[in-house]
């Protein structure tokens, strides 16, 4: 346990040094990352942090962040390697009149001078230290992905069938999220650490704002805060998250603004709501004034 909290607490540090707020479950999940070389799985909302919390790991472990972009129609080629055709085909006709066999010369081409490597192969095959592996939105890939992560994640290791196995001699950490627009399959959970992330409450929603923006004053802080609050207890249908809120508040700082009122939170209403309907509702109630008084209380 006294390993843990040291080392809890100097993530921690790390983490504040990059105004990152946050919970000390989370910092021993990745405390666990980094001890077990096990995958996390965090899942929440958007816009509550995920992808910066594996960001800001990377920097405080002084180590690469290799970033995989999921979304639909994603395959193996695009996520773990592909062989650069046009470089083979060059090859082959360079050396089509060698005196090498046939099998030597597509054994000279299905190597690795010839391998494209992508972000998974790319964390796998790192030679200096372990990066952090970040799969972001796995959810929005299609279910058959899924099955090409589980060698790499379970095993650290891939299979090329020209090449063979492949071990990685530094494990990443990785770190998938997701926001839930489908079901992750039962195999891909068990083979993870699991977090959930939500909204933040008040006083962290505050914290991290005075983390991020050192010269924002407490009264604005409140206002932005408590606006945000009460928005994401509306039924919409694309609740801003805390990126809303920076991006807001960096909105009236740059405007110069040292509170709110119904002029400025109307012509910056698009730095959090980003749904037509959303913005007719929130409008309406900002213009009638209920939003507005309520959260300059």
């Amino acid at each position: 346990m006294v390993l843990i909290s040291c080392h809890t607490q100097s993530i921690e540090e790390a983490f504040r040094e990059q105004g990152y707020i946050t919970d000390p479950e989370i910092l021993t999940a990745l405390h666990l990352v980094t001890a077990l070389k096990k995958p996390l799985l965090i899942e929440g909302p958007a816009g509550v942090g995920k992808t910066e919390l594996a960001k800001v790991l990377a920097k405080s472990l002084n180590t690469r962040l290799i970033r995989l972009q999921c979304y639909e129609g994603l395959d193996m080629n695009s996520a773990l390697y592909e062989w650069n055709y046009a470089k083979q085909m060059l090859h082959i006709r360079l050396t089509e009149n060698s005196d090498a066999s046939l099998a030597e010369r597509e054994s000279a081409i299905f190597s690795k001078p010839f391998l494209l490597t992508r972000p998974i192969l790319d964390a796998l095959t790192d030679g200096h230290s372990s990066p952090v592996l970040l799969i972001d939105e796995v959810d929005r890939a299609d279910e058959e992905f899924e099955a090409f992560l589980l060698e790499a994640l379970a095993e650290s290791q891939i299979t090329i069938p020209e090449l063979g196995t492949i071990r990685a001699k530094h494990p990443p950490y990785v770190i998938l999220t997701s926001n839930r627009t489908r079901e992750l399959s039962d195999a891909l959970r068990r083979r993870c650490l699991y977090y959930w992330v939500t909204y933040p409450d008040i006083e962290k929603e505050s914290a991290i704002l005075q983390a991020r923006i050192p010269n924002i004053n407490k009264k604005l802080t409140e206002q932005i805060v408590n606006m945000m609050q009460l928005i994401r207890k509306m039924p919409l249908s694309k609740v801003p998250g805390i990126a809303e809120s920076l991006d807001w508040a960096f909105a009236l700082m740059a405007l110069n603004q040292g509170e709110l009122d119904k002029k400025v939170v109307l012509q910056t209403l698009g730095c959090f709501i980003k749904d037509q309907e959303d913005w007719e509702t929130v409008e309406k109630e900002i213009k009638e004034g209920n939003l507005l008084s309520m959260a300059k209380v």
